[in-house]
């Protein structure tokens, strides 16, 4: 087996879709794929597209967009290595719901309709675990539009960051960089608000040394107070920004 394939069928061990298949399955899903190939700010699909297959990330992150009915553009996730997107092919779903970009260099394996549902009836656990995903991907959306709906903008903010910390969090001198582009316009379409106010909050931050941002880059240099305001621990329920 070649030495790439070897590295692919690691990468896939990780994933949840096809969790409880051996070596040899893997070898099969693998050899079934796709390996595509994205720079930064390509586009992989469109919202509207029809939806012919299903992404895993090997290398780099992918951005996922909607745009709303009232013309907002939404920033509804990240996924970076061993995360799945575009995944409407698993469920028998026409279209895709949003727009995926490549944020950084990117590379992924996919798999198109007619595979995947071969695999999944080759592989029943992989039909079970697509049911599992998709629970828990519906919790994750309910979650977002109960923080749009009674969270302030600070905690909303905060909450962002703090998940992008756990995705892709890197400690350097200064603190742990969110190592892979981010503007404050996409933490605006990240959260729900407008530059102008993402830009109020982080220069708040900044003058208490909570941050550090420039082009596209952002340090959280002190992540327990980022955590105090994500979770609304400050004095008397309100944060200090």
């Amino acid at each position: 087996m070649a030495p790439r394939q070897d590295e692919r069928i690691r990468l896939l061990e990780g994933v949840r879709l096809f969790q409880g298949l051996n070596a040899a399955e893997l070898s099969e899903v693998v050899g079934a794929a796709k390996r595509l190939e994205r720079k930064r700010n390509a586009t992989l699909f469109r919202q509207g597209q029809e939806a012919t297959r299903f992404f895993v990330v090997l290398d780099g992150r992918v951005r996922i967009s909607q745009i709303a009915p009232d013309g907002h553009q939404i920033i509804a996730r990240y996924a970076g290595s061993g995360e799945l997107f575009g995944c409407v092919p698993l469920f028998g779903g026409d279209a895709y719901p949003g727009t995926a970009t490549a944020v950084t260099h990117c590379t992924s394996l996919s798999w198109d309709r007619s595979t995947t549902a071969r695999l999944m009836e080759r592989y029943p656990r992989v039909a079970v675990n697509a049911l599992h995903l998709l629970g828990e991907e519906l919790a994750q959306l309910r979650g977002r539009y109960q923080e749009l709906a009674t969270q302030r903008v600070e905690q909303r903010v905060a909450r962002a960051l703090v998940r992008l910390v756990g995705q892709a969090g890197k400690r350097v001198e200064e603190g742990v960089l969110i190592d892979f582009p981010l503007s404050r316009q996409d933490l605006a379409e990240l959260t729900g608000t407008t530059l102008h106010t993402v830009s109020r909050i982080l220069s708040a931050w900044e003058d208490h040394e909570l941050i550090a941002s420039g082009r596209r880059r952002v340090v959280i240099r002190r992540p327990h107070d980022l955590v105090t305001i994500a979770e609304d621990l400050g004095p008397g329920g309100h944060t200090k920004t």
